[in-house]
């Protein structure tokens, strides 16, 4: 029990199967409850899949963990209907500064433009977070918690995924069509298909302080490079929810991990960072060593791996869980298309394509972070006390500061599943960027793009198409909606972001991500272009029908 928390406890169930003896065929099952693994489920579950999430735990994270959820998975928690909860319990922010010994060097904003739904950043325990998720699918009637239902052996051939599950009440089997591994960078699921990590350790240990306390600190993120009450080495301070600051110490390699948690080493740190008489509880300790590392395959057959089964990457940038969030993004349409027969199998292909892309960008982003904050040899000290220096006074300098380069999207722009631009386009929305969100009137009620793209295919467009269409593929509809019909622009902001122009058309996915655009609307290239995300050739794809 923590000074400002205490752990709930969630009920085991003995599974049907086990009671009758009766092994059952699922349409999805989950590996891991933990923040990635319980989006999969709401996600899923939202796109009309069953879903069962397997746990060997019953309660929440211990330790506040993860603390820094970004924007672009916010927007995906808004669309999934929890982010309201954390942004209000959360504590906001989008302010940066970095130290330099006792000066400052330079500050920065994530968030310089307005208008967003959702914040820049926002800093919350992670035991909140899983609490607000678990009782999302609670809610849900086709999503299935199954607590101490630890998975022991997992095997899979063309059709299915065979589980085999342990309870208190004994061993079971149990089968999946589909298996989401969220089990964590130890993941069990992953070394029962033999899908090893390739990367590299980093010889770093750091100390992570959750501590409670009333301080003048305001709520920004604040990194300091050899400061004095920490020579030659780092210190990051976060506020989060509750009153609890969460400060991380880097220690060293050489440092001893059960010795360096003691209340008597870890009390004189915060003391010479806070002074002799500020007032505190310590709340949680950990030491850690970190990776960033990946699987080669975000695949294995009717398994996919997400979050920190599929990859691991520091903790400077935020960019563990919202990255893993991001995963299930990219996932979860493609899964339920796939498994609905609307899409072909080769479409879970491009969850690997994809993501794993983003997983490179991410560790490449991660790796310099580590190394700037870190540097092992006396040249690279020298290069980053240079750039310290010339930060606090030279703007050309502040670009090269790296305290950890925050989490932002990665865009597919190469993806496969992209149509090209044929027309010019200013402005950031890409084939395989997310989109932007901006604010919109609808019927006179003030609201957010964003919420209402959904969850399907969407057709964005600019007045009236030459009839009111709805784009067909097979089982799949892409939705129209009508900038100046039925959404009014009244502040402009979507034209400035989408660069609109009337007959302007974007093509948007599932995952709200922009598929195609075009300068005027062309049912026939809408619609190839919604077979060509659907992961179908044009040769073998069903044809188009118009209603």
């Amino acid at each position: 029990m923590l000074n400002t928390y205490s752990y709930p406890e969630f009920p085991y169930r003995q599974s049907p199967e086990q009671k009758n003896g009766v092994v059952r065929r699922h349409p999805v099952v989950v590996i891991g409850a933990g923040p990635i693994g319980l989006t999969a489920a709401l996600d899923l579950s939202a796109r009309g899949l069953p879903v069962v999430v397997l746990d060997d735990n019953n309660t929440v994270s211990v330790g506040s963990r993860a603390v820094c959820y970004a924007k672009r998975p916010l927007e995906i928690w808004n669309r999934l209907g929890v982010a309201r909860p954390m942004v209000e319990r959360g504590v906001s922010w989008k302010v940066g500064k970095v130290f330099f010994r006792d000066q400052l060097a330079y500050s920065f904003d994530l968030l310089p433009e307005p208008q967003h739904r959702m914040p820049a950043m926002i800093n919350l325990q992670q035991y909140y977070l899983e609490e607000e998720l678990v009782a999302a699918c609670t809610r849900r009637a086709n999503v299935d918690l199954r607590w101490k239902h630890k998975l022991l052996n997992l095997t899979q051939d063309n059709d299915c995924a065979r589980l085999t599950v342990e309870t208190r009440d004994g061993v079971f089997h149990m089968e999946a069509d589909w298996v989401v591994a969220c089990d964590g960078a130890n993941s069990d699921t992953r070394r029962m298909v033999g899908a090893e990590f390739t990367g590299q350790f980093f010889q770093d240990r750091f100390l992570i302080a959750d501590v409670v306390m009333k301080a003048a600190f305001p709520t920004e993120r604040w990194f300091w490079f050899d400061p004095p009450f920490h020579p030659n080495q780092s210190v990051l301070l976060h506020k989060q929810a509750d009153s609890v600051w969460r400060i991380d110490f880097q220690l060293g390699w050489d440092a001893d991990p059960e010795e360096e948690k003691k209340p008597e080493k870890v009390i004189p740190r915060i003391q010479a960072m806070l002074g002799d008489k500020a007032e505190f509880e310590l709340e949680w300790v950990s030491v850690y060593q970190f990776a960033c590392r990946r699987i080669k395959e975000f695949r294995a057959g009717r398994v996919l791996f997400a979050g920190d089964a599929a990859h691991q990457v520091s903790p400077f940038g935020a960019r563990g869980a919202n990255t893993g969030v991001q995963d299930i993004d990219n996932l979860a349409w493609k899964l339920a298309l796939v498994h609905s027969g609307a899409a072909p199998i080769e479409l879970l292909d491009t969850y690997h394509e994809e993501r794993a892309f983003a997983a490179d960008d991410n560790l490449k982003n991660s790796t310099r972070s580590t190394d700037f904050i870190t540097p092992k040899s006396r040249s690279s000290r020298r290069y980053r006390d240079a750039v310290l220096e010339l930060a606090e006074t030279e703007v050309f300098a502040r670009p090269l500061v790296n305290s950890g380069r925050l989490s932002t999207p990665t865009p597919y722009l190469e993806s496969s599943l992209n149509t090209p631009d044929a027309s010019a386009f200013a402005g950031q929305m890409k084939p395989g960027t997310h989109c932007a969100d901006a604010p919109m009137n609808r019927k006179g009620q003030s609201g957010w793009l964003l919420e209402q793209l959904g969850e399907g295919f969407t057709i964005l467009t600019v007045g009236e198409p030459p009839r009111h269409q709805t784009i067909r593929v097979g089982g799949v509809a892409a939705r129209l909606l009508r900038v100046g019909v039925d959404i009014d622009d009244s502040e402009g902001v979507i034209t400035t972001r989408y660069d609109l122009q009337p007959g302007t058309t974007y093509l948007i996915r599932p995952d709200q991500h922009v598929a195609a655009r075009w300068r005027s609307f062309d049912a026939d290239k809408i619609a190839a272009a919604l077979r060509h995300s659907l992961g179908m050739s044009i040769e073998t794809a069903l044809e188009p029908a118009c209603a």
